[in-house]
């Protein structure tokens, strides 16, 4: 949803016109996104100045060293930029401790603000998160729809959005703020929740816990980097979209696609209940916490598996159309990931 809609006839696949020939300082442009991201800006025209921690790499491209948790950092990178892009974000589900969510996230997040006065920056744009709403079941979830975090993540993504909302409304005419808040987003070289279940499903050895027909939103990171390119069109005002590629699947629906186009075949049709599921989980919890390492089955990512999450989302009235339809994205992946290790 937005206050003020992008120019009709933008060109949604390769950028946006209007990023030609502007600065663009990307913080954490290494990671997943950003890497997608640039190379759309700079095709566009854009000079992109990749920002990073220190010691990280991002290929062939070079990296300023800043982080969002040191203000005067972060100033020195942004001179001479006229846009930010925020991907920056601690979100895993084991982090420890819990105060660098707030550290990165939230604190992080009043430092590109104040960053970006000192600079003179007048347009951002912030990678958000749909964990702002909490869980779905049973609900229409759209831009609309109140705040309910229940995690540290979630919670201090939705503290960030307010802040970047404050720094807007301080020049309401001439500055442009886009959030933008993703669903799962996969694709080739992540290594998150999605990359997890279609490991499990190429193994043989995957279990559905409870009865699959749950449904579940998912981004395309190739697309997700394309929206983000768009968005460099939109005027002053505050412009939310949630970004979902659709169709939404169900699991039952997921799992057999995968299968299907790994030509893996199911080995049991054994289900593992909900309750048993998330029995497990806790088990597997309690262990981690003694041994000092995590697992890959915990509790809050089977109570995930096992939720609806469905978003609706306005980007259709920004114009945009997604370059790859989800169920190729999907397939690129399994192809990159696990088809070409044979």
């Amino acid at each position: 949803m937005s206050e003020s809609s992008g120019p009709e006839g933008t060109d949604v696949t390769n950028g946006t016109e209007s990023a030609r020939g502007s600065r663009i300082a990307l913080v954490g442009g290494a990671g997943f996104i950003g890497s997608r991201l640039a190379p759309r800006l700079e095709e566009a025209g854009a000079e992109v100045r990749t920002i990073d921690l220190p010691g990280v790499e991002a290929g062939k491209r070079e990296v300023a060293v800043g982080d969002v948790r040191d203000s005067d950092a972060l100033q020195q990178v942004f001179a001479d930029c006229d846009c930010i892009v925020n991907l920056a974000a601690e979100h895993r589900d084991d982090v420890e401790p819990l105060s660098l969510y707030r550290d990165v996230n939230v604190e992080g997040a009043r430092n590109v603000c104040d960053a970006a006065r000192a600079q003179g920056i007048n347009r951002i744009v912030f990678t958000s998160t749909v964990a702002v709403y909490g869980f779905t079941d049973g609900r229409t979830v759209d831009e609309n729809t109140p705040f309910a975090p229940f995690n540290e993540y979630g919670k201090t993504k939705a503290e960030a959005e307010r802040i970047f909302v404050e720094w807007q409304a301080e020049a309401p005419d001439e500055r442009s703020l886009v959030i933008v808040r993703p669903t799962v987003v996969f694709g080739e070289d992540n290594r998150g929740n999605v990359y997890n279940l279609l490991k499990q499903v190429w193994s043989g050895r995957f279990v559905m816990i409870g009865d699959g027909k749950n449904r579940k939103s998912m981004a395309y990171v190739e697309n997700v980097a394309a929206f983000l390119a768009h968005s460099m069109s939109f005027g002053a005002g505050v412009h939310v979209y949630n970004y979902v590629d659709k169709p939404d699947f169900d699991m039952n629906t997921l799992v057999s696609r995968t299968r299907q186009t790994m030509g893996v075949e199911a080995n049991t049709r054994i289900r593992v209940p909900y309750g048993v599921g998330k029995a497990i989980g806790k088990g597997l919890d309690g262990v981690a916490r003694v041994l000092g390492r995590s697992f890959p089955i915990s509790a809050i990512r089977i109570e995930k598996f096992c939720a609806n999450t469905v978003f609706e989302t306005g980007i259709a009235e920004s114009g945009f159309v997604a370059p790859v339809p989800l169920e190729d994205g999907l397939d690129r992946t399994i192809r990159a990931e696990f088809l070409g290790r044979r």
